[in-house]
């Protein structure tokens, strides 16, 4: 099968986002400039360079509340800041309940009874009990083509490790196995790894 997007897939759901996966979630969590915070979780999320350490996410709609984005990029483009929290397995259920489109004064932590602590290096909250927070300070947000279509970019500041995913000073993901997005409504998890030497080591 072979179909251009503009001209439509002909299948009873798209395919596309089945073709890209898995893809990590970023859990980001922000705080707006009156101090209502806000957790949401984000498929099209990455890390995209290690000097200095920077993570992108993209958002992709929009509510009715917030104009043109949601609720993360609008409190980014106030604040400056955001932290990237991830999902393991055990938190599928939570995040889960943190992806509906609650009103931009609706306090996702507190909705899904998610543990909240503040940040070191920048005003936002994190997921306390998350394997590991990266506390971000933007660098650019760029509009895609499409309606609602943004990337935010950000410079990693800070970064926290639950001590009990550190074994012999790795951070081991089978210690908490990572959510991972994948089409349709589906999803998947992370439990077993290996590795390859790359042809130069």
């Amino acid at each position: 099968m072979f179909y251009e997007p503009k001209n439509g897939h002909g299948l009873p759901h798209n395919p596309f986002n089945a073709v890209v996966t898995p893809r990590p979630i970023g859990w980001i969590s922000t705080r707006d400039a009156d101090g209502k915070d806000n957790l949401a979780p984000y498929s099209f999320f990455n890390a995209v360079a290690y000097v200095p350490p920077q993570v992108m996410f993209a958002s992709t709609s929009a509510k009715e509340d917030r104009g043109d984005t949601k609720d993360s990029v609008a409190n980014i483009r106030d604040t400056g800041v955001f932290a990237v929290n991830i999902v393991e397995y055990a938190a599928r259920d939570v995040m889960n309940r943190t992806s509906g489109s609650w009103g931009r004064d609706e306090d996702e932590f507190a909705l899904a009874n998610i543990a909240k602590a503040d940040c070191e290096t920048i005003n936002c909250p994190r997921v306390a009990d998350a394997p590991a927070t990266l506390e971000c300070r933007l660098t650019q947000i760029v509009q895609l083509p499409g309606a609602a279509n943004f990337a935010v970019f950000g410079e990693v500041m800070g970064v926290h490790l639950r001590d009990d995913c550190l074994v012999d000073g790795l951070f081991d993901v089978t210690r908490f196995n990572p959510l991972t997005r994948l089409g349709y409504r589906d999803y998947s998890v992370v439990r077993e790894v290996f590795s390859l030497k790359r042809p130069d080591d």
